[in-house]
This record gives structure tokens, sequence and C-alpha cells, in this order.
């Protein structure tokens, strides 16, 4: 008997509904409904192709969201780090660079620099 084991680990996802983890099922059914509502509230006003486009765009989103990972996080861990790091807390960093070595030796120079000055006059 073979048992498959994940090479990374923390990989790892329990499958509970139809092969899909449960935030997976939940977000799926939440695309679906989505969908439904779309197509029922504007399917009077519209034709028939303009309609299940709007659904595939309503829908994407909430579906997307059950799927997407990034750096570890999910889709709404990822989204409240973006809000916070570029609206909620945004940072201006300023870059002013310092040599060091100048500074230190900055008396140095400028004695130097009054004896080749004196030494020209």
């Amino acid at each position: 008997m073979e048992v498959k084991i994940n090479r990374e680990i923390r990989n790892y996802t329990e499958s509970m509904f139809f092969g899909l983890s449960f935030r997976q099922f939940v977000f799926s059914l939440l695309a679906v409904g989505v969908a439904i509502v779309l197509y029922f509230a504007l399917k009077p006003h519209v034709g028939t192709e303009t309609v299940s486009w709007m659904c595939i765009l309503g829908a994407a989103p909430f579906a997307a969201m059950g799927f997407i990972s990034y750096n570890g996080m999910t889709a709404e861990q990822f989204v409240w780090a973006w809000l916070r790091s570029e609206m909620i807390e945004p940072k201006q960093i300023k870059f002013e660079p310092v040599n060091i070595y100048y500074e230190a030796l900055k008396d140095t120079i400028d004695a130097k620099e009054k004896e080749v000055y004196k030494g020209n006059d």
C-alpha cells in the first residue's frame, strides 16, 4: 500500500466536500449564489449573452477568494494587509545617504584643503 505525501507538508489541505476544502466549498457556493442572483436580477433588462458575462464577472471574485493564496496568506488576509500598508498606515520612506567616512575625516580634509589654498597664494 502506498500513501501519497506532499513534498512540502505545509501545503497540505484537507478535502471535505467534492475534493474541496471547507473554505473552497463555501466560497464556491457563494459564487454560485451571486451568479444566480445576478442572473435573475439582470435577465429582464439585458440580453442573455450580456447576463452570462455579468454572472461570470460577478461570481469570479468570490470563487477566486476560496482558491487564491499569496505568500501563505488567504485572499482576505492579503487584502487586509494591502489595505493596511497602502491606505490605513502609509509611510513615506525618505532616503538620505550619509557618508560616514567623510563625516569622520571632515576636519582633516578641511585642514588639508586650507593648507593647499594657503600654499597656492
